[in-house]
C-alpha cells in the first residue's frame, strides 16, 4: 500500500506543479485517482511539509509550498 501512496502523491505534485493552486475534488477529478488514495497522499504530502491548504467555506483548496 506505501507503495500505491507514494505514487499517488507524485501524481499529486506534479498535477500541484504544473496546475498551481487547486480544489481537492477539481484534484481528484483531474487526476482520476481513487478518493481514498488521493487523500492518503495528501496526507503523506502535508506530513513532509510540501503542501498549504486552505479552507474556505466547504472548498479545501491546495496548492506546493
Amino acid at each position: 500500500m506505501e507503495n500505491v501512496i507514494g505514487t499517488a502523491a507524485g501524481v499529486v505534485w506534479n498535477y500541484l506543479d504544473k496546475n498551481g493552486e487547486s480544489s481537492v475534488s477539481k484534484m481528484i477529478k483531474e487526476t482520476k485517482l481513487e478518493a481514498k488514495v488521493a487523500q492518503r497522499a495528501l496526507g503523506w504530502l502535508a506530513n513532509e511539509d510540501k503542501l498549504t491548504i486552505v479552507i474556505k467555506g466547504r472548498t479545501e483548496t491546495i496548492a506546493l509550498k
